[in-house]
């Protein structure tokens, strides 16, 4: 009888894609959805778990599907501005087509769903982040005194100044986090810049798209921020040094600054023993800046 259920289960589940799969990752989001008589699942656990042996049999059948974090208040309002009935599987199945089109989604390549899902939820933030900071970098406008655009001068010299950051760097692995407060919300954004086989360093675009609007927007907006890399290569000790945001830039940090930074709790403000076999330094010498137009009143 319980294999016939879950037959039944993942054939109901079909109905729910396109392509994309709409995942209720949330076990309170998976709550709000059971509002709708046609959404018949009534167990998270269960839910996830006959989600992922779909997944598994569409791969094995060769089928390509991505995963997109399905969200059940925007797809009320999606429902509301559309004009479609959100009590139905198709109507549910739009929606995911939708997100597969705008939203943050990640391919299932075989792994297990408590892999997956941290990398989906990740993928969330990062898009969120980058439509926030982008949307606050638009609204700054021109400056009134020379008419020039300012978060577009930020964005350039942010670019710049990353551009600067990993040429300068070590070689090996490098881990970047730019952190922008008051702007009003503090944002967080992470780049990861690995080096192949070859020396050549490989960034995901859309990582650093969002890392570069994030210190974009701590430049054009004078607020308070910092921006700190790690390296790591075989053989030698991992190095990690760091800048503070300045209204033209960037301004080195101390080694007793960064040891300060990595060795305190963010929220409890308690001290945390350092780590071994990691050097707290200066930064290496950026060089001087290219004429990369910057808004500087």
């Amino acid at each position: 009888m319980a294999h016939t259920d879950h037959l039944t289960m993942r054939r109901v589940l079909r109905r729910e894609i396109a392509g994309t799969i709409g995942l209720l990752t949330d076990e309170q989001d998976f709550l709000a959805m059971r509002r709708y008589r046609s959404f018949t699942f009534d167990d998270h656990t269960i839910y996830l778990q006959q989600m992922e042996a779909l997944l598994r049999a569409r791969a094995a059948q060769g089928g390509h599907t991505t995963l997109a974090l399905f969200d059940p208040e925007e797809y009320a309002e999606y429902c509301a501005e559309t004009g479609l009935e959100p009590d139905t599987a198709s109507s549910r199945t739009r929606f995911t087509a939708e997100l597969a089109a705008t939203g943050a989604t990640v391919p299932y390549d075989g792994q297990a769903l408590d892999e997956l899902v941290p990398e989906l939820v990740d993928e969330a933030i990062r898009q969120a982040t980058w439509e926030y900071a982008s949307t606050l970098l638009a609204r700054i406008g021109p400056c009134t005194t020379c008419g020039e655009d300012i978060g577009r001068e930020a964005f350039n010299r942010a670019s710049d100044l990353l551009v600067r950051i990993l040429d300068t760097a070590s070689p090996g692995d490098r881990h970047l986090v730019c952190s922008v407060w008051g702007s009003p919300e503090t944002l967080v954004s992470v780049l990861h810049a690995d080096e192949d086989a070859e020396g050549i360093t490989r960034l995901d675009e859309a990582e650093a798209l969002e890392f570069t609007t994030v210190l974009a927007l701590g430049i054009a907006t004078r607020s308070p921020g910092g921006l700190v890399m790690r390296t790591s290569a075989p053989g030698t000790a991992d190095r990690i040094y760091g800048w503070r945001i300045r209204k033209d830039g960037l301004e080195p940090l101390t080694a007793g600054e960064v040891f300060d930074a990595y060795c305190t709790d963010i929220e409890s403000g308690d001290l945390i023993s350092p780590e071994s076999g990691v050097d707290y330094c200066v930064p290496p010498d950026l060089g001087k800046d290219d004429g990369t137009p910057g808004h500087r009143h």
